[in-house]
């Protein structure tokens, strides 16, 4: 093994197949097969469309990720597989595909944390990793702050959301102003035009007595549906641009607010944004400001790498190989609520013992290029 590690990562936890390939934390490969248009149609993520996807998508994105990095599948030293949280059906066709690739080839596996994999992925453009990082995800499916004294072992839950996710509000929003979906990019686009503070709406759990890093977005979601509802009920027409700029100053206000907080109070310097709603560019521009202003470091991954991919269960694959954690076991299974206290899932020793010449006895290593 060389002295960085070559880890594939397979990440199939929603509507996207990534496969991404890493020498340490130099990113050498990352390839995408998306199935969001066919789930347009119906306003948001089918499991079952995702998972035949997934499953008819998995080898040609493997293959061309190998290509791209101009490696032998034989030169990897682990495979890394997304075990959870996420949609069980989708998860279980990149655990089934990693293990068989591991098996065959004679690699260890790793399954790995959806959410640690998000935090990350930030080694792949900035470098290590601080210790600790506080961690702001958020996404579609989930909206946390996390403080990570050790990415591949120790990630503690400082708060999350306790309804809707601030990228599901996003698409619901989207949807009541019939922009069509996903609703977080062309929010964004239709916002970049509007006024932020053309309309009041709430900010949610940020009284006194409510929870300090607890997020909710349901009644955010509720109070701009109403808004637009009474508009056209009067027969007025929608000023789109101004409820999509008011919108989304709500929910990145609270989410830079309440992560700021969360630095102060645990003493940490490093701010580390990532999910597919990093992408948004009033959250990446309000949490500069934010942060500039308390003397805190921020982190935020290019947009591609914000989105669910491969490049980040690699990485983390990579750190469990670097950091000598235990291989997942044979018997691996997709855990769709896996808590991410459990940044990946390690095996027993004697489950996991395949060699590569085991695997060439049966034929399958010695066949792959």
């Amino acid at each position: 093994m060389a002295d960085e590690p070559l880890v594939l990562g397979i990440e199939t936890s929603c509507d996207e197949t990534g496969v991404g390939i890493v020498r340490g934390t130099t990113l050498l490969a990352d390839a995408i097969a998306s199935s969001v248009d066919e789930h347009a149609r119906f306003g948001g993520v089918v499991p079952e469309v995702a998972s035949r996807a997934h499953l008819e998508a998995m080898v040609p994105t493997i293959d061309r990720a190998l290509k791209e990095a101009g490696v032998s599948a034989r030169d990897l030293d682990g495979i890394a597989v997304t075990a959870g949280p996420g949609l069980a059906g989708a998860l279980l066709v990149g655990v089934s595909a990693a293990k068989a690739y591991a098996y065959a080839l004679g690699k260890p596996l790793y399954g790995v944390n959806h959410l640690a994999s998000h935090i990350c992925v930030d080694q792949l453009e900035h470098g290590a990793l601080p210790e600790p990082t506080m961690a702001l995800l958020v996404s579609g499916g989930h909206s946390s702050l996390l403080l990570s004294s050790d990415i591949t072992s120790d990630v503690r839950p400082m708060g999350a959301t306790i309804d809707d996710a601030a990228g599901e509000a996003f698409d619901k929003i989207a949807r009541v102003l019939n922009l069509g979906f996903p609703g977080g990019p062309v929010i964004d686009r239709y916002a970049k035009e509007g006024d932020p503070r053309a309309i009041a709406f709430p900010r949610g759990l940020t009284g006194p007595r409510d929870p300090a890093y607890d997020f909710s977005f349901s009644g955010l979601k509720t109070a701009v549906a109403r808004w637009i509802e009474a508009k056209r009920a009067a027969g007025e027409e929608v000023p789109v641009r101004d409820v999509a700029a008011s919108f989304q100053e709500a929910v990145v206000d609270v989410l830079t607010r309440k992560a700021v907080r969360a630095c102060k109070d645990e003493g940490v310097d490093h701010l580390m944004i990532g999910g597919g709603v990093a992408a948004n560019s009033r959250l990446r521009e309000l949490a500069r400001h934010r942060c500039e202003a308390a003397g805190i470091e921020l982190r935020v991954p290019r947009p591609k790498l914000c989105t669910d991919n491969g490049a980040m269960v690699a990485a983390l694959g990579a750190e469990m190989v670097a950091r000598n954690r235990a291989a997942s076991s044979w018997d691996l299974s997709a855990d769709s609520s896996l808590p991410v206290t459990d940044p990946h899932v390690p095996g027993h020793d004697h489950v996991h013992e395949v060699s590569k010449e085991t695997a060439s006895d049966s034929g399958s290593a010695a066949e792959y290029p």
